[in-house]
């Protein structure tokens, strides 16, 4: 299949996915595309950047955007993210609205997201992701499901766990049901919209994420400096990538470090497998470590880093 020659009935579409921090956007669609195309962690407001992920499956393809949390933001790059996700429903055939099996109710996040929806002209599935996690109490959803009908009024909604596989295939059915005709919108094979520079920093922030705690992991942004693979120099073997983590304290960076640098060596170690793992060969490393002060609110970091266009 490619992009100038399709089959008569062939789907192509734009799905945005969106909700607040936290309730497993990029867990979710990893599920669907059935293999790690965006980071993940517990922290919330993992996901900063749009990130466009294509599965290509029998009879379409489905563009999945990834959009970071929707929240009330405290920064500038917090206004940058929420801008980002909200941007993406404008660009959308069909908005995946994912909340959490866990909630109780409507929360003062989810409000707003409702009221930004009801104004789109774009279909809505409403999405009940983490239902895994109810155990014996999974009739706790039907109240939930019927308080989002009377606020939100979706297409249709749906119960799922992206961590164990349940009702995936269904909402890829359902998906590939409302999405238009069309030829397909990338080439075959594929994953994801971003460059490798893009994927190498968004795998080290990750490792960063999932092995720190309390205020770091927020103030944290990778940039990379260089990156040489074997298929630009056929002279080398293994891939390498220099790479620049930024905080914005020196209280930051010495925990990064940790005693005798023990953590930052953690962190390079688990990112460089990582990256081998992701490429499918050997990486070289370099990775520092720089304060940049208050980098969250300069609007020139925030463009400079890929967070502002």
């Amino acid at each position: 299949m490619t992009i100038d020659k399709f089959d008569e009935g062939y789907r192509s579409g734009v799905v945005a996915v969106v909700g607040r921090p936290n309730v497993g956007k990029s867990s979710l669609v990893n599920a669907l595309l059935r293999c790690k195309a965006t980071i993940v962690s517990p922290k919330p407001q993992t996901t900063r950047n749009r990130i466009r992920c294509i599965a290509d499956v029998e009879g379409g393809q489905i563009v999945f955007t990834d959009t970071p949390g929707i929240h009330k933001p405290q920064h500038r790059l917090g206004e940058a993210i929420v801008d980002s996700a909200l941007e993406a429903l404008d660009d959308a055939d069909l908005i995946l609205y994912v909340v959490s099996a866990q909630d109780e109710g409507i929360t003062g996040q989810d409000r707003h997201i409702i009221e930004r929806l009801k104004n789109s002209n774009t279909p809505v599935i409403m999405v009940i992701n983490k239902v895994d996690l109810l155990g014996s109490k999974k009739a706790k959803i039907l109240p939930l499901i019927d308080i989002y009908r009377k606020k939100l009024n979706p297409m249709d909604v749906l119960p799922v766990s992206a961590r164990e596989d349940i009702n995936l295939e269904m909402l890829m059915d359902f998906i590939l049901e409302h999405i238009p005709e069309g030829p397909p919108m990338y080439m075959e094979d594929m994953l994801i919209d971003r460059s490798s520079r893009f994927l190498a920093a968004e795998i080290i922030r990750e490792q960063v994420l999932l092995r720190t705690d309390q205020e770091v992991p927020h103030s944290v942004a990778v940039e990379i400096l260089e990156y040489k693979s074997p298929e630009e120099y056929p002279e080398r073997r293994d891939t390498y990538i220099r790479g620049v983590i930024f905080v914005e304290r020196r209280g930051q960076k010495l925990i990064l470090l940790g005693s005798g640098g023990e953590k930052m060596k953690e962190i390079g170690t688990a990112a460089r497998e990582a990256l081998e793992s992701f490429l499918g060969g050997k990486v070289f490393l370099d990775l520092w470590i720089k304060v940049r002060k208050d980098w969250r609110n300069s609007e020139s970091e925030l463009r400079r880093l890929g967070y502002r266009e």
